[in-house]
């Protein structure tokens, strides 16, 4: 098996058409036990005076390769979800996680990293070493190191279960979400939607081999119906199968429960962080993050609920006033879509289908990378004749002055078994190899747009993105940046690798302000049949309307950032997931969702990925990417000294130092709030 096994041979990029799930687990185990002599006898050398080379570097390798075969397994279970792939997949789970607790709990490694900290010759490293040397420390304490057996054997069945667990309540989600469809006949039932979003269910209805049009639970059907559909009973319906999916209510009530699935999740954190001598999950969370403690999170959190729940009620008694003229008397949780767009349209005369037309997906990539090239001084080509795992990923180069700097993958558009949201994961890392070679980095880009229609009605019609797509993209894009442009050669530090997790969010932030730039919407925007430009109207309304019901954005945001934290940091108090959501709304929300609502059962930041008592983040690094933006405004939005300074302080330094530093580095002082408020109207000066 191991000669005709994909993952176990040397490529540059993954075979990602030749893996099968077949070659999944014999690739894993059989790494796995390499690594396992490897480090053994890597022990043994390291008794007298261990060194950077004969240690860290040593373990970087073995892990790279790890990492090769695991992380294209990985990204084809998100991407190409199928029973086989998610079964090797899963099999895998438990061995990995017992990989990496034995390695957290290898006191001969804990000690041989104890001792080169140590050492004379740790004095001469460079930042990014000492870095790493500090935070493998922290982790090894954080995995348990210090405990008993009998408890380190605890944490490590924890781990496991936990990774199990997380897995599950993914897969049931996927599955939940592809569970729910509805047929359509007649199109009058469809009135208000647009022709490209009828266009997409007919295509869906006929790739099931069914007539009339097909709605599904993945996000641009759903936001379709909830935006544009005039038929209240339809919103209601598709609204109540989305928000129930994978719970105990709804169309399909029971089935894939994530229920159960989260309590036990919530239990084994909470039991992890006492065995670690944490009071809760959520003060474990922070030992490797930007902020300092509970309280800190808790109180910068509400401190923007009260600046911001004023605004929030304003923009709901707006929307209240508004339905009820149209005949709405009571809006519900299915009609704020519907009737904000509906509200925007009337008072901007703008919409995000009258803008979709100007946001063609190959003039936003070309007006993104001219933007990206002006800031950073890159360039960036598409390549051709690379093994990918759907037609229509695309991929490209990096280049800085005629050099390679590293690929990445872009996989645009929703499909079934893929999962739904948006991410960017690293492939590879950059990192400088024992015999002195520069391994380049690759990162995975993947949205969930509305893919390009072709139908025998509209014909061939290039993929268009809406506004809050182009937002979307250049988030991604953002992450991307700050894994390829790192200048970091030691793995531990380089691209995302080791930045405290509220300071991730930070490049990908900051990217989404050239969406709102007229220099930067002048590139990225050109009508997808003429090639105009935007025309100076539609900007003008599009800028004017940018903070349109951002109030109630804010408190919707805030909901969930309190609502995960106080959860972790609250368990065992009694209180039911529910219980707790229930208790944050009542704080913090403004309008009520209907008490069938399972919000948390589908919250996979948090359950599913890496968000948990974290979600806060994204508030956070708003407010670091707000300010460091507002440097841009004062010396101008494509000054490239600017760039060139945020590229070297925040992207290019990766997790070699704490990112608190590089925010000073770049700004010249620590973040203050009050340009986020400005640039999101909730604060008097906006006014």
């Amino acid at each position: 098996m191991t000669a005709n096994n994909p993952l176990l041979q040397d490529f540059d990029l993954p075979p990602y058409s030749a893996i099968r799930a077949e070659h999944v687990e014999p690739a894993i185990d059989r790494i796995l036990a390499d690594n396992r002599s490897a480090i053994a006898e890597l022990l043994k050398t390291q008794q007298s005076e261990p060194s950077w080379e004969g240690l860290v570097q040593v373990l970087d390798e073995l892990h790279e390769r790890l990492g090769r075969a695991w992380s294209p397994v990985s990204h084809l279970n998100a991407v190409c979800n199928s029973a086989e792939l998610r079964q090797a997949y899963e099999a895998c789970l438990p061995k990995l996680s017992a990989y990496w607790t034995e390695l957290g709990h290898n006191r001969a490694l804990y000690e041989a990293y104890h001792a080169l900290a140590a050492s004379p010759a740790a004095a001469g490293f460079d930042i990014a070493q000492q870095t790493i040397l500090r935070h493998a420390l922290r982790d090894f304490h954080l995995s348990g190191i210090d405990l008993p057996e009998a408890q380190k054997q605890r944490f490590g069945a924890i781990q496991s279960k936990l990774s199990e667990l997380s897995s599950r309540f993914s897969n049931q989600l996927l599955d939940a979400t592809q569970a729910w469809t509805k047929q359509v006949d007649d199109e009058a039932v469809l009135a208000g939607l647009t022709d490209s979003a009828k266009a997409q269910m007919k295509q869906a209805a006929e790739a099931k081999g069914l007539d009339g049009w097909l709605i599904s639970l993945e996000f641009p059907s759903y936001y379709a119906v909830m935006t544009y559909a005039d038929n209240r009973a339809l919103r209601e319906e598709v609204y109540a199968a989305y928000c129930t999916r994978a719970s105990d209510q709804g169309p399909n009530a029971g089935q894939d429960d994530n229920g159960p699935v989260m309590e036990q999740i919530l239990d084994l954190r909470q039991e992890l962080a006492k065995l670690l001598g944490y009071a809760s999950y959520a003060e474990l969370s922070l030992a490797t993050k930007m902020a300092e403690s509970s309280e800190q999170v808790l109180s910068f959190l509400r401190d923007l609920a009260l600046r911001s729940k004023p605004y929030a009620a304003q923009d709901l008694a707006e929307l209240q006033a508004f339905a009820a003229e149209q005949g709405c008397a009571e809006l519900q949780s299915w009609d704020v879509g519907y009737y904000g767009e509906k509200l925007r349209e009337q008072r901007y005369s703008i919409s995000q289908e009258i803008l979709r037309p100007y946001f063609p997906v190959n003039k936003v990539l070309t007006g993104l990378f001219a933007i990206v090239e002006k800031l950073y001084g890159i360039q960036i080509e598409e390549l051709s004749g690379f093994d990918s795992w759907h037609p229509d990923v695309r991929l490209f180069e990096i280049k800085e002055n005629g050099r390679h700097v590293g690929r990445f993958f872009f996989d645009l558009y929703a499909r079934a078994n893929k999962r739904g949201g948006a991410w960017m994961d690293g492939a590879r890392d950059k990192r400088r190899t024992a015999d002195g070679r520069l391994i380049s980095p690759v990162a995975n880009l993947v949205c969930n747009f509305t893919p390009p229609v072709a139908t025998a009605a509209v014909g061939d019609k290039p993929a268009l993105l809406t506004h809050d797509e182009v937002t979307t993209l250049f988030h991604e894009f953002g992450h991307g940046l700050h894994h390829l442009l790192t200048r970091i050669e030691h793995a531990g530090a380089s691209g995302i690798n080791g930045v405290a997790w509220d300071a991730v969010e930070l490049p990908s932030q900051f990217m989404e302000n050239w969406c709102w730039e007229p220099e930067g919407l002048a590139l990225i925007s050109g009508h997808y049949q003429s090639g105009e430009p935007l025309p100076q109207d539609l900007l003008e309304k599009m800028l004017a309307a940018k903070n349109f019901q951002s109030g109630l954005m804010m408190v919707r945001q805030l909901e969930f950032s309190l609502f995960d934290f106080e959860l972790h940091a609250s368990h065992g108090d009694g209180r039911s997931v529910l219980e707790v959501l229930e208790g944050i709304r009542d704080e913090v929300s403004v309008l009520r969702p209907p008490a069938y609502n399972r919000f948390a059962n589908g919250f996979a930041h948090i359950f599913a990925g890496g968000y948990a008592a974290g979600y806060y983040s994204y508030k956070w690094a708003e407010v670091l990417s707000a300010d460091a933006f507002a440097r841009f405004e004062e010396e101008g939005v494509f000054n490239s000294e600017t760039g060139r300074a945020f590229r070297e302080a925040i992207l290019a330094r990766g997790g070699s130092r704490e990112p608190m530093e590089l925010f000073v580095d770049f700004r010249g002082r620590e973040p203050s709030i009050d340009a986020l408020l400005r640039h999101l109207g909730l604060s008097q000066e906006a006014a």
